[in-house]
């Protein structure tokens, strides 16, 4: 026969925790008094939960309370007249509702993924932040300490970087019993609050509670309108869980119950099912409660909930999903995909969100590589974010606007980005962004006439792309920036090329040529160049701004005449321009100290010939006509540059070689070296006899070297730049660099524009003049 026992009432427990304090009692001290070795019974006897009967009287003796007044009336169902153990229920209930909960809870499959992956198997930790990144009161100007587009390498995450401490997402659910879990669309809340269920059930977490996973959507579209109780016990009663079962776990605070989606209420239903999920969490309190929602959406407020935002990727995460994602499909693919990524960095911003992370996945997966077209690729983003995330999972969302159809969507995005990074404006005033969607909006047939209405309407539009696409967020109180600096260069580019007439197009394309040595408009030049159909005007016009850089200085023109009659006297099977480039390099800037870093500027190179490329970067030129200039060249760098005080290992190995290397190319010069090498002090026996020779005789020597290469190699000269025209010479070599990006992507382009533009590459202006290619 089954023990008696008993609980106190609400009431009753108020009354015993006032005797409690009396005594000045701990919980430990209390237990042993009334003969228990733990004080488990002691919790469980304040908290309300059933404890066997003498246990029950020995605490209200001890307490001098009268126990039939502390204790809860019996229940009346005949099912629990005799008192059951909860934790036995528990471990019931959860036996039963396993299956269902793994069915439901194990596999996620979004976006054009055709089959499901086990959740478990890709899961990737989930970071919050306790701190909202909207609250927080930031001004612009602390925002762009983080950012700043003018630098070579700037940090374009920085946009969106968040200092703040971040926690683990299960370490928050342990902590808080009731939390709203907020985030931008695709940031994985979903996913998240899958894995909690899974976890309970699997006995990782919360073991001792009923996991009861519900999508808010079913809860407010079921019929009838049911009450979150009454909804909750008629889903169990699937797994063969009675409604007085699931009542009674709810009553004693044993439900770890999970509530998905928020946001994704119709209008209509927002109030009524807000107020339930309220006064469920309330009546029940005793419970662990978690709600996920978009954080655009937090008008639906939880006063005794404390809100936390997921946190985008960081590196280390987004690395472990990578590799999880490909162990999942059992292919080897992973470190080819993390090799690209980090060499493409504005697609590397977008991995930081797990939706866009995993269309970047089967992106690669459908081809094995990026596509070239990266326009094609942020256009299939957007339209993720703007429309198909919501109708894969089923959702209608009631539009704030629904007057703008997506192409309009996307139209008044465009406007805004161009306007806004003309200006460099990164980051903008909620204000500011509304009077620029007023400027829009205004202008369709049913707007708003009056102003103060219009701004009204203006700021509920921009709360819905940020509450429904996530393609705007708010980055501190009040302050708005595009969630990814990549989206607001692709609706710059979309907005250039959309231009209406052919007039207008020109113009928007000379307005963006303007930009050509701006670091900032780098991408949105590659992705206007991949939308145009075709691409030759906007190339030309590029190539025409590129030459006119250098044009009025005669110093320049000099110096790429030189570079263009060099590069063709030396007998090698490689692209002209590639050739042009490499001595472009070798002779704008020495820096002979950094020896391994010599080629840092090799990416024009690179991106003209990859044969030429390879052979620098493994040093296999040595042999070739460049080869030979190149390690002249970097002899004599080392040692004009030498100072007495450092021993001249670099010099010497430079030195040494490149006199073998001359005596079997040109022997004239190669002998005329070794005569200079004559000179020299022995370079190992006496250190000290050397540095004092160099000290007296290195400048002239040094000189000798230079005259020598001059008139054997024509390398060499003294070119004098000055520090701004140094600045000038690396805004062309980078214009250059773009351009030709430009026509190695994805783009569009004659093959007659693509060959004129090639074969006048770092060429002089005369020489552009005379060729028999004839540019804009």
């Amino acid at each position: 026969m089954a023990r008696q026992s008993l609980s106190a009432s609400e009431q009753g427990i108020g009354k015993a925790k006032q005797a409690f304090r009396r005594t000045e009692l701990t919980h430990e001290q209390l237990a042993a008094d009334v003969g228990l070795r733990t004080r488990y019974s002691i919790w469980k006897f304040f908290k309300g939960e059933p404890i066997e009967l003498y246990i029950f009287k020995a605490i209200c003796s001890r307490l001098e309370l009268d126990w039939e007044e502390i204790a809860a009336p019996k229940p009346r169902d005949k099912e629990y007249k005799t008192s059951i153990n909860i934790d036995t229920l528990v471990q019931h209930l959860r036996e039963k509702a396993r299956p269902s909960v793994e069915q439901r809870c194990g596999t996620i499959r979004v976006l054009d993924m055709t089959h499901p992956i086990d959740l478990i198997d890709i899961y990737t930790n989930v970071h919050l932040l306790e701190q909202l990144t909207g609250d927080r009161r930031l001004k612009i100007t602390q925002l762009l300490q983080e950012f700043d587009p003018e630098l070579h390498s700037f940090d374009r995450i920085g946009l969106s970087k968040i200092t703040e401490k971040r926690i683990l997402g299960v370490d928050a659910v342990k902590h808080y019993p009731k939390l709203m879990i907020l985030g931008k669309p695709g940031s994985g809340k979903t996913t998240f609050l899958k894995y909690i269920a899974i976890k309970c059930i699997a006995g990782d977490l919360l073991n001792n509670f009923v996991p009861i996973f519900i999508t808010i959507r079913d809860f407010a579209e079921a019929k009838n309108q049911p009450s979150c109780l009454e909804f909750i016990t008629k889903f169990l009663s699937n797994s063969s869980i009675t409604d007085n079962q699931v009542t009674e776990v709810i009553k004693q605070g044993k439900a770890l119950i999970l509530l998905d989606g928020l946001d994704e209420i119709r209008e209509e239903n927002a109030s009524r099912i807000t107020k339930e999920i309220r006064d469920f969490s309330d009546q029940y309190h005793t419970n662990q409660f978690v709600i996920t929602c978009r954080i655009a959406a937090r008008e639906y407020m939880f006063e005794t909930f404390t809100e936390v935002e997921v946190a985008d990727f960081n590196d280390k995460q987004i690395q472990t999903f990578i590799t999880k994602w490909f162990q999942a499909k059992e292919s080897y693919s992973a470190e080819q995909f993390i090799e690209q990524l980090q060499s493409n960095r504005p697609i590397r911003e977008l991995a930081t969100n797990p939706l866009l992370l995993t269309l970047l996945l089967l992106e690669f997966e459908d081809s094995g590589n990026f596509s070239t077209d990266r326009a094609e690729l942020y256009k299939r983003g957007i339209t993720t974010l703007l429309r198909k995330w919501d109708a894969k999972r089923g959702i209608v969302r009631d539009h704030v606007y629904r007057n703008l159809s997506l192409p309009r969507k996307k139209d008044l995005l465009s406007q805004i980005a161009l306007t806004t990074f003309e200006r460099k404006d990164f980051f903008l005033k909620k204000a500011d962004f509304g009077r620029y969607i007023a400027e829009f909006i205004r202008n369709f047939s049913d707007a708003q006439t009056d102003s103060e209405m219009l701004q009204l309407d203006s700021e509920a539009v921009l709360k819905s792309i940020e509450a429904q696409h996530g393609l705007l967020v708010e980055r501190a109180r009040d302050i708005y920036s595009f969630s990814h600096l990549t989206f607001q260069e692709y609706f710059t580019a979309r907005k250039i090329v959309k231009s209406s007439e052919p007039q207008a197009l020109e113009k928007a394309l000379q307005g963006l040529v303007s930009h050509i040595t701006d670091k900032s408009w780098r991408e949105i030049f590659v992705l206007t160049v991949g939308m145009l159909q075709p691409a030759d005007y906007l190339l030309q016009l590029m190539k025409q701004r590129i030459d006119a850089l250098l044009a009025a200085d005669e110093k320049f023109q000099q110096f790429l005449m030189w570079v263009s009659k060099k590069s063709l006297v030396v007998e090698v099977s490689h692209k002209s321009a590639a050739v042009r480039a490499f001595y472009f390099n070798l002779a704008r800037d020495h820096h002979p100290q950094r020896a391994p870093t010599r080629y840092r500027d090799a990416e024009l190179i690179r991106a003209l010939d990859y044969h030429l490329f390879i052979l620098l970067r493994l040093g296999n030129i040595k042999a070739l006509d460049v080869g030979l200039d190149d390690i002249l060249a970097l002899a004599c760098d080392r040692a004009l540059d030498l100072e007495p005080t450092y021993y001249p290992y670099a010099f010497k190995g430079a030195f040494f070689l490149a006199c073998e290397r001359a005596l079997i190319l040109e022997p004239r010069l190669g002998q005329a070296l070794q005569e200079l090498q004559e000179q020299l002090p022995d370079l190992n026996s006496n250190e000290r006899r050397f540095k004092q020779w160099w000290e007296a005789n290195g400048q002239a020597w040094a000189e000798q070297l230079r005259a020598m290469l001059m008139e054997h190699r024509n390398i060499g000269h003294d070119w004098q730049f000055s520090d701004e025209q140094k600045k000038l010479l690396k805004q062309y070599y980078d214009a250059n660099k773009l351009l030709v990006d430009c026509l190695n992507s994805d783009c569009y382009v004659s093959r007659e524009v693509r060959q004129e533009i090639e074969e006048t590459l770092l060429l002089p202006v005369a020489e552009i003049r005379n060729s028999e290619f004839k540019i804009v």
